[in-house]
């Protein structure tokens, strides 16, 4: 990376954890430069709670951590880095801290031991006019109960001498003095914070959150004495030369994301890479006054993905759907009441600090009106001043469906106009953001399973699929708009990974074939929910094969997301033992698992069609593509932590050893045509950047034409992709279809298999007879 800018050509994500350090991600950087990666992207490297395995629970931002290779390991990274010609990008979290473990956490822990009066109390979002801090970890069922559970507290002090309570594995601190006067209990009483029922804190909690996580503490960045301590760090490693670019977690959820942006921004400078992770609606756009290069992705990973998805199938999709469940419902109805449903339960707290905003309410009114006007919202949030549209929206949407709420609804709006930077607007653009999160991704996404393909983070269940003029309109306007804008296909915090959503968009194509061969497997092996049932078999077959514990992992975590027969707060330990228990049975029926083969074997080569097609359009398209570890090859990962498993990098480096030796490999299970088209086209971004600018769409001729969706770049460069390959197969195949290239040039070479092209106007059985993907490339 020269001149000016420090936006790589591309980035290559990792997870750092104790199992993965500094040392190993700096070991892996020669395979990375093979590769052609830009940059590495690394998950956060700030101090985080003890054994955490993704670093977003950071307890300490003015240190590095020490699990992961502390300051020496990352020192070695960055120079290793340098060495091999690449960038770094660093995961920030700016959000909140994580206060599991308080003693590990100097900040929280000093509020804990002296309350307001802390040097730290400001640093933090408390709401000390409601009393104590409440700390919900009590085991107790309820407020009666936590008599029995304080009971338990034991007075320690640590190998120091300094005084604490342990209640099973937490230790808090105390007051130095206090702790020789009376019982653990009358210790108890005397701090600045009260052990309370773990269910109290969905209503009562009087510290703000990271949405209802109550072991992350929201931290106020907003405050620039918050933002100098919170980033003193970080920016010692920008300001040396290490880091090239940040990608800041979660701004949503700050209370002043834009002003926080613009001093970040200030800090760093005006030419490293700055990035948010802001999950856009369809159609929506960042505001114009974030000074940022772009966003993580979300909305490139919807367009991509959703290319590749056949919309005739929608309507016996949803007939199966609604036919298996017993009840048709359209996904915004879904979404609405899930919602509702989180606003009234595990966010009720964030509900009440705001009612509270409202005293010429009554407090029942405003609390229904509050959560009404949450759950009206379009997209996230609003930003106000700006994006004053959302909050339009969310007003009607909100009087439409309860008129007998106009009045307090309108004097809310009213004062969130008028004091754009007061509290009350404050908090309800923080909440919304919250709301949308929990009941649309975290809920709706696990309810409403039509074509779990679609159910991912920034996509649009409801929208099936996506045109192709659709997907050009959206990689030109990202072009014109935000060229250095991340694009993404599989994350850490994806639904299920970008292969696992390929296959499963064959069922699109397929809908008669898998309704037939789901009733059956469903009618054999039943799951307590008929929801999840839509959702474990898709998700089974996707991945396929998987181990019964890691599914078994995964279908109990989605269950409780759906909280539709179990939840995280109410488990219920029958359906949950049926739920663990139901993949083994599924694997154990030899019956059920030949069935399960054939039909995967019936779906797999659309599949790994869909994922060439989808990784050579983002590695090729507009913006900055990211390739998540391990997704060079076929990687068929659900969510996390099911996706942070190790990669076999080792295997991973003999085939590109392989490949690099002109071995041509089939399209099978092993992922090295994947490989193969990942490393064609970094390594293109990576020498000739130059060809990666532009944009034009390109559109076949012939009986076929629908099948491709194709563009160019530069004009030197032409990416090809099939798209729904079933279909295509069903019709002949591309028979005459012919894409005619730019300029009627004819000395173009598909780098990919290092074949000349020859004519300027292709047969696309020619072009792609051996893979359903082309890149190619006309001599500089």
């Amino acid at each position: 990376m020269t001149g000016p800018s420090r936006v790589p050509t591309s980035t290559y994500r990792v997870q750092l954890h104790a199992g993965f350090t500094f040392g190993q991600a700096a070991e892996l950087t020669d395979y990375l430069a093979a590769l052609g990666v830009g940059a590495l992207y690394a998950s956060p490297m700030l101090q985080a709670a003890p054994g955490s395995q993704h670093g977003y629970d950071v307890v300490d931002p003015t240190r590095v951590s020490t699990e992961r290779g502390g300051e020496e390991g990352r020192r070695a990274l960055a120079a290793a880095l340098r060495a091999a010609g690449l960038g770094l990008l660093v995961d920030i979290v700016p959000n909140h801290v994580g206060v599991a473990v308080p003693t590990a956490n100097p900040w929280w822990s000093d509020v804990l031991v002296h309350g307001q009066v802390s040097r730290y109390a400001s640093f933090f979002d408390i709401d000390w006019d409601a009393g104590p801090l409440l700390l919900p970890i009590l085991g107790a069922e309820s407020e009666a109960d936590e008599a029995v559970e304080l009971d338990k507290l034991e007075l320690v002090r640590d190998e120091h001498g300094y005084p604490g309570l342990r209640y099973y594995e937490h230790l808090l601190p105390v007051a130095y003095g206090s702790a020789d006067q009376g019982s653990p209990r009358e210790v108890h009483d005397r701090q600045h914070y009260r052990l309370v029922a773990w269910r109290r804190g969905a209503a009562e909690l009087n510290y703000r959150r990271f949405f209802d996580v109550s072991s992350l503490a929201a931290v106020r960045v907003e405050d620039p004495s918050v933002f100098q301590a919170a980033h003193r760090e970080v920016l010692r490693w920008v300001i040396d030369g290490d880091v090239d670019g940040l990608r800041v977690d979660h701004p949503d959820g700050l209370t002043d994301p834009g002003g926080y942006l613009r001093r970040l921004r200030a800090a760093i400078g005006p030419n490293r890479w700055l990035l948010v992770e802001k999950i856009l609606g369809v159609g929506e756009s960042l505001p114009a006054s974030w000074p940022v290069d772009g966003t993580t992705g979300y909305e490139a990973l919807r367009e991509i993905s959703g290319v590749f998805v056949d919309p005739s199938g929608a309507g016996l999709l949803t007939q199966f759907a609604a036919e298996h469940t017993g009840e048709r419902l359209a996904a915004h109805t879904v979404e609405r009441r899930a919602r509702r449903e989180v606003a009234d339960t595990i966010l009720l707290a964030e509900v009440h600090r705001i009612a509270r905003l409202l005293p010429k309410v009554g407090s029942d009114k405003a609390n229904d009106a509050v959560a009404e006007l949450l759950c009206s919202f379009p997209v996230y949030r609003s930003y106000l001043p700006e994006g004053r549209r959302s909050l339009d929206v969310a007003l009607s949407v909100a009087r439409t469906n309860r008129p007998d709420l106009t009045e307090p609804l309108e004097t809310i709006y009213r004062r969130m106009l008028a004091e754009p930077d007061g509290e009350l607007a404050r908090r309800v653009q923080q909440t919304s953001g919250m709301v949308t999160a929990k009941g649309v991704e975290d809920t709706a996404f696990y309810r409403w399973n039509r074509l779990v393909a679609l159910n991912e983070v920034g996509g649009d269940p409801a929208r099936f699929g996506v045109s192709v003029a659709e997907f050009h309109a959206a990689a030109a306007g990202r072009e014109t708009a935000t060229p250095a804008s991340m694009t993404t296909l599989s994350t850490h915090d994806t639904k299920r990974s970008e292969d696992v959503r390929a296959r499963l968009a064959v069922l699109a194509e397929l809908p008669g074939e898998w309704a037939a061969a789901m009733r059956g497997w469903a009618a054999a092996h039943p799951l307590p929910e008929r929801s999840l049932e839509l959702l474990a078999w898709q998700c089974l077959v996707g991945a396929w094969p998987i181990p019964a514990e890691r599914m078994a992992g995964y279908l109990l975590k989605a269950a409780k997301e759906a909280k539709l027969a179990t939840s995280h707060v109410d488990a219920v330990a029958e359906v949950d033992e049926a739920i663990a228990a139901w993949p083994a049975a599924v694997l154990a029926d030899p019956a059920a698992v030949a069935s399960i083969e054939e039909f995967v074997r019936r779906i797999a080569p659309a599949g790994w069609s869909n994922s060439l097609g989808q990784k050579l359009l983002q590695l090729a398209g507009p913006g900055v593509p990211d390739v998540y570890q391990g997704t060079e090859c076929f990687e068929y990962s659900l969510v996390d932590p099911d996706n942070r498993r190790p990669v076999d990098f080792a295997a991973r480096r003999e085939l590109l050893t392989r490949l690099d030796e002109h071995w041509l490999p089939p399209v099978d299970a092993s992922g090295a045509a994947k490989l193969l088209v990942t490393v064609s086209a970094l390594r293109l971004r990576r020498y000739r950047p130059e060809m990666f600018t532009g944009y034009r769409a390109l559109v076949a001729d012939g009986p076929a034409a629908e099948h491709a969706v194709a563009f160019s770049r530069d004009p030197g460069l032409v990416a090809v992709a099939t798209r729904l390959p079933v279909g295509l197969a069903a019709a002949g195949g591309w028979a005459d279809t012919v894409l005619a290239l730019p300029h009627g040039a004819d000395d173009w070479t598909d780098v990919i298999t290092g074949e000349s092209v020859g004519t300027s106007t292709p047969r696309l059985a020619d072009l792609l007879a051996r893979y359903p993907v082309a890149l190619l490339v006309r001599p500089a």
